[in-house]
């Protein structure tokens, strides 16, 4: 197993060994598990540690005190074990287990305690179903997990379609694994992801958000997209903007372009890889800046997406369009945007479409010069009037106040008034006219 350089880095990971010595210590077997072990084998350092092990959650919790356990799942076998500092983190202790029936698509109706080999024949995936000592240094693969590592697959444990049918998320982390690591799905698991695409619907938006969140978010979001679409998972997902027969018939060309586009974005956050990806659909259908900002909205409620990242997503979707002219655009337009907190990940929005659809790059690269001249005071300037100094020319409260308003603020903006005078002298002009 890989080891990395001692420092504050190493903390969560010694805390697992400890963990793993207290419950051999006590008389238990103990061993890492899923997704700590894939990662550790490829060379890569595990976010988290999983331990599985044979103690009881009961015995899990005496062993190491109530005070530094966290029963988050004892019906399922799972006890959370704090570390002694913040930078130790937490390892999830789990009685190992086989599962009952999956009556939701979820979760078993039930759960019994049993050996390592019946806990690992009951996990999603052969990448994810082996165990390691680290006392001993000894991977424990009973389901050939290191061999589909080593040849760059994602299986199914057994039997794909029951393995699918238990958790139908388990078809998004499927597509998710083998963009992350850049693997193929093994035939027969690509096949029942297939068959039983349809059912993903029944798993929660909630579920279903964080899975693409950590697809899109990822470097390699483009892949992830191109999988979803050749399993015919994007339009069960999708229904309204990749369901419609006009863009299958043209899916092909419409993903390839798309990727393109994903491949070039560079920040590890997923709203513009999903503002990329549904904002070009509703484009395809050729609905006006409103009708597709309703559509994305709509899509973002569905997914269940807070209201921040909706926000964010229908503000990329609808400013990507208005800066392809920014050269041509006043002022008053260029530095509101300019000024907002997502003009990051607007740039890099811009920046990618440019490379991946092979634009012209001269709109980004305006904007981009013309921020780094441009103060946070030249973006936004204090107002050279407000509805006060209305109130004081006895200007009526009304459709005309906010007109007046804005046509002096745009002004400022775009640097015709340059003092409070002129701008005062000005809104009379304006008024009297």
């Amino acid at each position: 197993m890989s080891h990395l350089a001692q420092g504050d880095e190493d903390l969560p990971r010694d805390f697992a060994v400890v963990v793993v010595e207290a419950l051999r210590g006590a008389g238990f077997d103990a061993l890492w598990a899923g997704g700590c072990v894939r990662d550790d084998l490829l060379g890569l350092a595990p976010k988290d540690y999983d331990v599985a092990t044979n103690a009881t959650p009961d015995q899990v919790i005496e062993l190491f005190g109530k005070r530094k356990t966290v029963p988050v799942g004892v019906s399922f076998g799972v006890v959370m074990v704090l570390g002694p500092t913040r930078g130790h983190g937490q390892i999830e202790v789990a009685t190992f287990r086989a599962d009952g029936e999956y009556l939701d698509g979820r979760r078993p109706s039930a759960v019994s305690f049993c050996s390592a080999e019946e806990d690992a024949r009951r996990r999603d995936f052969t990448i994810n179903g082996m165990f390691y000592d680290p006392l001993a240094d000894e991977v424990i693969d009973y389901v050939g997990g290191r061999s589909d590592l080593n040849s760059g697959i994602v299986r199914a444990i057994g039997n794909a379609t029951a393995r699918f049918t238990e958790d139908k998320l388990r078809m998004l982390r499927a597509v998710r694994f083998a963009a992350t690591y850049e693997f193929e799905i093994e035939n027969s698991t690509a096949s029942a992801i297939a068959a039983l695409r349809g059912d993903v619907t029944q798993v929660s938006a909630e579920r279903i958000a964080q899975e693409l969140r950590r697809m899109l978010s990822h470097r390699t979001r483009a892949v992830s997209v191109t999988q979803l679409q050749a399993t015919g998972l994007m339009e069960v997902l999708f229904p309204k903007l990749f369901g419609s027969e006009a863009l299958v018939q043209v899916a092909g060309a419409y993903f390839t372009s798309v990727s393109d586009v994903l491949r070039h974005l560079t920040l590890p956050v997923f709203e513009p890889a999903l503002a990329v990806l549904l904002n070009a659909a509703v484009r395809e259908d050729g609905h006006g800046v409103r009708r597709r900002t309703g559509l994305l909205l709509d899509e973002c409620r569905s997914l269940r997406l807070s209201n921040e990242e909706s926000e964010c997503i229908c503000w990329l979707a609808d400013n990507v369009v208005v800066c392809r002219n920014a050269r041509q655009l006043p002022l008053h337009i260029i530095k509101p945007i300019l000024y907002d907190q997502r003009r990051e990940l607007l740039l890099e929005m811009l920046q990618a479409l440019s490379k991946g659809l092979k634009q012209d790059p001269d709109d980004v690269t305006f904007l981009n010069r013309y921020l780094e001249d441009a103060t946070s005071e030249d973006l936004n300037p204090k107002p050279f009037v407000d509805g006060a100094d209305l109130k004081k020319l006895d200007i009526p409260t009304g459709p005309i106040f906010k007109q007046l308003l804005t046509t002096i603020r745009n002004e400022q903006l775009d640097e015709q008034l340059l003092t409070r005078e002129q701008a005062l002298k000005r809104l009379q002009e304006l008024y009297r006219e």
